[in-house]
């Protein structure tokens, strides 16, 4: 049965491939997803009676509901993982994705915050409505400062982020080790200066009674949650910048634009965020070649 082998898939996943749990839960919507198109328009409840122009009417449905092309190829991507582990385990002996092309994904810059504002942001400077930008001196105060900090200073993930432990941070070579997807280590230098935030954090929630291992907590010492680091991050940058997106991934987009805007390595700012390729990283590139653009057109006397 179709349903019980996205349930293994999703198993499998999780304890073989060590898969986030953010990335289980949006595969196994995907093939739900699936599932009940193909069992709906075509009664098909075997995995191997799903062939090509099913797939391809359930993207058509997709498209005719106005799903966006990147989430039409990122359901796709979903299915290619699954088959391919279909195939792996001979559970089908065909691939119908072979006859199924993506849709054509205009490319978006990603977003990212001014040095500017994130100045104002950290420096204690006025903000937009000309009021001076504050984190307070209490627990919260300096926990949402650091939080602003480590994904500025290091380009970590919002889960790295939430997953990091005090014991992951080495005071002597200025260094923390982030777990990152797929549980792959890496290590990236820190600051003097955030080194100095995180010893003062420390000692704040050492006088507020806080032990356990993970390093950021929320005011009652548990371990934090996705939406109150990205309610956090928003409220901050809703301070000092207008741009419309305003998460923890704008915050990792902004660390590695800057790197490149200030002549960083691109292989170097590949191994800080942790991607698999050198691919993933370039995107960047644009945007400093927009920057450059935009230079030209503005200085040069004949643009």
């Amino acid at each position: 049965m179709l349903d019980k082998h996205i349930t293994d898939f999703r198993d499998y996943l999780s304890y073989e491939k060590h898969f986030s749990p953010h990335t289980i839960t949006a595969y196994h919507k995907d093939l739900l997803q699936l599932s009940a198109y193909v069992k709906q328009q075509f009664e098909v409840e075997e995995v191997k009676l799903i062939n090509h122009q099913m797939i391809r009417s359930w993207l058509v449905e997709l498209m005719n509901e106005k799903t966006t092309a990147r989430s039409v190829a990122r359901k796709l991507s979903t299915l290619k993982t699954f088959y391919k582990y279909l195939l792996k385990e001979g559970i089908v002996e065909n691939n119908p994705l072979s006859k199924v092309q993506p849709p054509k994904i205009e490319k978006r810059l990603p977003v990212f915050v001014e040095e500017k504002p994130m100045q104002q942001l950290l420096d204690g400077k006025k903000g937009l409505d000309g009021e001076v930008v504050t984190f307070g001196e209490d627990y919260k105060g300096q926990r949402n400062r650091l939080m602003i900090m480590l994904f500025y200073s290091t380009g970590i993930r919002l889960s790295e982020l939430i997953g990091l432990k005090q014991q992951d941070i080495d005071f002597y070579k200025q260094t923390i080790k982030v777990l990152g997807k797929r549980n792959k280590e890496r290590i990236i230098p820190i600051t003097r200066e955030l080194a100095a935030e995180i010893t003062s954090f420390i000692e704040c929630k050492s006088k507020e009674g806080m032990s356990t291992e993970y390093l950021l907590l929320t005011e009652k010492g548990h371990q934090l949650y996705p939406r109150l680091v990205y309610d956090t991050v928003k409220t901050y940058l809703t301070k000092v910048t207008s741009i419309e997106k305003r998460s923890p991934h704008v915050l990792r987009h902004t660390f590695a634009t800057h790197l490149l805007n200030k002549g960083a390595d691109l292989n170097a700012i590949k191994e800080l965020l942790g991607h698999a390729n050198l691919a993933a990283t370039q995107v960047y590139t644009h945007n400093s070649i927009e920057r450059l653009k935009n230079i030209y057109k503005n200085k040069h006397p004949r643009a």
